[in-house]
């Protein structure tokens, strides 16, 4: 796991009580993390993200959990580091949402 992705996990995720795999294999992709509860995949990406190769293959597997009626939430390294608490209130906000 990289930096920002350990934070995430253990500032955050693990205290959920949702249940939230890391490095979860669906289909022939890796999801950083998966909460099947709330049927959502969260991506950290780096800066390789944001170029034009990047953007293609993200929006390729987007688009396959997307048919998997998964909801995919993308968050910049940047956002984790400088923004954390509005990333886990996005999320938070989001399975709650999907709570009810």
């Amino acid at each position: 796991m990289t930096k920002e992705e350990r934070h995430l996990w253990y500032d955050f995720l693990k205290t959920l009580p949702f249940t939230f795999n890391r490095q979860k294999v669906i289909g022939s992709y890796i999801a950083d993390f998966y909460c099947a509860q709330a049927r959502l995949v969260i991506e950290l990406d780096g800066s390789q993200h944001f170029e034009e190769e990047g953007l293609a293959k993200d929006k390729e597997r987007d688009e396959y959990f997307k048919s998997m009626n998964i909801t995919v939430k993308r968050y910049s390294n940047l956002d984790v580091n400088i923004n954390f608490e509005g990333v886990c209130q996005d999320i938070y906000d989001f399975i709650n949402l999907v709570k009810r």
